[in-house]
């Protein structure tokens, strides 16, 4: 069964860090770079974070960079999105995805198995 399993929401105040995880079951994941989107509500899913399990090659979002650092653990085929310095309006769901075209994209239409998400609530 080919699936993506997030963990690691929670509630933390603004300025503090959270480690999300995203263990990828399957070896369909190992050979796709993975990502991380997220969706608050009443907005649309956007691109945060995505990482090439081969070489650890990285983007970000440029609302995250220098705060968020995705990262990926190729023998328990994990991918891990480090958080910090948070802040309010990084408030939503998060999901971890793979980036079915291999093409790097920021599109969400360019990602496919998502996993069930989750929340992550940063109070001010």
């Amino acid at each position: 069964q080919v699936q993506a399993v997030e963990s690691g929401g929670g509630l933390v105040q603004a300025g503090g860090s959270l480690r999300l995880s995203c263990a990828a079951s399957g070896r369909t994941f190992i050979t796709y770079p993975m990502g991380w989107f997220r969706q608050a509500p009443g907005k649309e899913r956007e691109f945060v974070a995505a990482i090439r399990w081969s070489d650890a090659s990285a983007n970000y979002a440029e609302s995250v960079k220098g705060r968020f650092t995705i990262s990926r653990d190729n023998a328990k085929t994990t991918i891990y999105l480090q958080m910090n310095s948070l802040k309010p309006e990084d408030t939503a769901v998060y999901y971890c995805t793979r980036d079915q075209y291999r093409s790097g994209a920021f599109s969400a239409s360019a990602y496919d198995y998502w996993g069930q998400g989750t929340q992550v609530t940063v109070s001010s």
